[in-house]
C-alpha cells in the first residue's frame, strides 16, 4: 500500500478576509484550508460527506495539528494537498501540506479522521473506504 502520496491538491486564493491585525494570514484559516482539502479528498473517494446524507458510517475530526513554517499574506495563491498516511482500527490520519506560491511550503498539517457508525459509536474503518483510499493513493 502507496500511502502518503499527497493525490488531492486544489489552489486557495488568499483573501484579504483572512488576514489578522499582524497583517498575515490568521492561523484559524489554515484548519478551514485544511477542512477544504479533506472534504475535496472525501470525494475524490466518493464518500458521501453532504449533510442530510444517509451513510452506514461518517467520519469525524477527532484531532487536528499544523505546523506552521512561513506567514501568507494578501495577494498570494496557496495549493492545498491531502494524503491519507496511516490506518488504525477505527481511525485513519491524514496528511495536509500549504504551498506559498510565493514563498514555498508555508504550512503542514494532520488530521486524526474516526469513522463512527449512525449512532455515533467508533466502528472499525470500512473495507470499502481503505480500498477506496489505497486506489486514489495508488
Amino acid at each position: 500500500m502507496a500511502l502518503g502520496s499527497f493525490p488531492v491538491k486544489l489552489e486557495h486564493r488568499v483573501a484579504w478576509g483572512e488576514m489578522d491585525a499582524f497583517g498575515h494570514v490568521n492561523n484559524a484559516n489554515y484548519l478551514r484550508w485544511f477542512e477544504s482539502a479533506r472534504i475535496a479528498y472525501f470525494e475524490k473517494i466518493a464518500m458521501s460527506v453532504g449533510a442530510g446524507d444517509v451513510s452506514p458510517w461518517v467520519p469525524i475530526l477527532a484531532r487536528a495539528t499544523v505546523d506552521f513554517r512561513k506567514p501568507v499574506t494578501y495577494p498570494d495563491t496557496v495549493t492545498l494537498e491531502a494524503t491519507v498516511t496511516r490506518f488504525g482500527n477505527s481511525s485513519f490520519t491524514m496528511g495536509y501540506r500549504a504551498t506559498s506560491a510565493s514563498l514555498g511550503l508555508c504550512a503542514e498539517g494532520e488530521g486524526v479522521v474516526v469513522v463512527l457508525d449512525g449512532s455515533g459509536q467508533k466502528i472499525v474503518v470500512p473495507a470499502a473506504l481503505r480500498a477506496a483510499v489505497e486506489r486514489l493513493e495508488g
